[in-house]
């Protein structure tokens, strides 16, 4: 009887250890890890732009290296000309948002569910008075588990042997994969000559010059500067007359402006050196092609990518 005691002081003590408050610590994924350094972002955009008086979805589609059918479903906008000043456009999905939140949820499941099976299980006794009577006295005097073990020792009884100690696991921190900067991409793009003439403007940020113009004789054909998308034909964009906007990847867009006739349609898909339009002068004070690339809706410098020379 008195090692059908130890047995069962043994098998609760065992109990307040696995009810203890010492667990293994849980990651949590969404605060990130202190330790990882952040990376920088590449993409100048801001998350929103707060619309301003003149801007329309044509004109913030172009300046951030958007198709404005593709910012507008971003921001559940069902007809494009209606937007208002103060009004807040969106200028990137919300896709890795969700994805971020989601991740910590499972990473403590899975921990706590490999803690359970790791815990001792108890053993099942036999029920007698005499046994009930034991285990109230336990629970209702915790010392006098400590007197019942001295005086087994003091007694020399039996004692069942020490149990090994139980290990608790080591619980890794899993580290849920952080949204990926957002790293440009520099696709190679083959870019040729969207006109043939002479350069009679070069481009400037200091002048406020986003682009070049080359000079030329009406009707004279346009090509598209490299293989792409138009995401925009028409004159809607104040300063530009009769414009085509072609998104040739995620980073690049080239504008062909001042045109006396376009011969394309928004969605069509065009090749390097395809003719998409006839020179003109709208809204210019000569006939004259106003060419320019964009980066992410930002002006660069098209010298960088055609073979300007000295003309």
């Amino acid at each position: 009887m008195k090692t059908f005691l130890t047995l069962l002081i043994l098998s609760v003590l065992l109990a307040g250890c696995a009810g203890g408050k010492n667990r293994a610590p849980v990651f949590d994924g969404s605060k990130g890890d202190p330790d990882q350094g952040s990376t920088a972002n590449t993409d100048w955009r801001p998350e929103f732009h707060v619309v301003q008086k003149g801007d329309t979805m044509y004109s913030i589609a172009f300046n951030y290296g958007y198709d404005y059918h593709e910012l507008a479903e971003m921001n559940g906008i069902k007809d494009p000309t209606l937007i208002s000043i103060g009004q807040q456009i969106r200028l990137h999905p919300r896709g890795q948002e969700a994805e971020a939140i989601a991740a910590p949820a499972a990473v403590e499941l899975r921990q706590v569910d490999n803690l359970l099976k790791d815990q001792p299980k108890l053993v099942k006794y036999s029920y007698s008075e005499k046994a009930l009577a034991q285990i109230e006295q336990v629970q209702s005097a915790p010392s006098a588990i400590v007197t019942t073990l001295a005086a087994a020792d003091k007694a020399d009884i039996p004692r069942a042997a020490k149990p090994a100690p139980v290990k608790q696991p080591v619980v890794q921190p899993v580290v849920s994969a952080a949204p990926a900067a957002a790293t440009v991409k520099e696709a190679d793009l083959d870019w040729g000559m969207p006109a043939q003439g002479r350069v009679i403007a070069r481009f400037s940020e200091a002048a406020n010059r986003k682009g070049i113009d080359i000079a030329g004789k009406l009707g004279q054909p346009v090509l598209a500067s490299a293989s792409g998308k138009v995401v925009y034909s028409g004159n809607g964009l104040r300063g530009y007359g009769k414009l085509i906007i072609i998104k040739h990847n995620s980073t690049f867009l080239s504008a062909y402006a001042h045109n006396d006739q376009i011969h394309v349609k928004e969605g069509q898909s065009v090749t390097k050196g395809q003719k998409i339009a006839a020179m003109g002068s709208t809204d210019a004070e000569q006939v004259k092609l106003h060419f320019e690339v964009r980066r992410l809706g930002k002006p660069v410098d098209p010298a960088k990518y055609l073979p300007l020379g000295n003309s």
